[in-house]
């Protein structure tokens, strides 16, 4: 006879990973694009959560982990200052994040979700710089070239033969051409 719940009364629920205050976290490894592996497996250390760093760092710390071909672990950064950073900038941190995540897409080839994020980043931050928030260049940030970037590559991938992009090799440069 099976359990209220509708599992077998013989079979326990899997257990759920949680954090120390008991909300939902999945410790299982993940590969640099934030896939994640078996249990056991060898991972790459995976980005600590709600970091609050100054929007120079974070700028620093996102390209590092780009560059190194890590655009989840990068999105993890925009996201802490996305949420901790003051409200006005906002919007540019999750267009970043958006931006993050659509490479990781791309670069796990899936062409049409990367183009869909890597669009959708392009216009909030492109939309973020016209409102005035802090104009083209936000801490040492080339907003018109990580647009141009953005939507090239999503027009690349969408009109590609579906393959994996090397992440590395195609992460934006923030600040500009180095």
């Amino acid at each position: 006879m099976g359990s209220t719940d509708g599992t077998p009364a013989d079979t326990a629920p899997a257990a759920r990973d949680r954090d120390s205050e008991g909300r939902a976290r999945n410790a299982r490894p993940r590969d640099g694009l934030g896939r994640p592996l078996p249990y056991g497996a060898q991972g790459v250390p995976r980005q600590p959560e709600g970091v609050v760093r100054r929007p120079e760092e974070s700028v620093a710390e996102a390209q590092r982990l780009l560059d190194e071909g890590k655009p989840f672990h990068a999105h993890e950064v925009f996201e802490d200052a996305w949420k901790s950073g003051p409200e006005e900038e906002r919007e540019l941190w999750r267009g970043l994040a958006q931006l993050a995540v659509g490479l990781t897409h791309a670069a796990r080839g899936n062409a049409t979700g990367g183009a869909r994020l890597l669009r959708r980043g392009a216009g909030a931050v492109e939309e973020w710089a016209r409102g005035g928030g802090g104009g083209e260049s936000p801490h040492g940030m080339d907003l018109p070239g990580v647009v141009a970037w953005a939507r090239d590559l999503a027009a690349e991938v969408e009109s590609g033969p579906g393959d994996p992009v090397d992440a590395a090799a195609r992460a934006p440069r923030l600040r500009g051409a180095a």
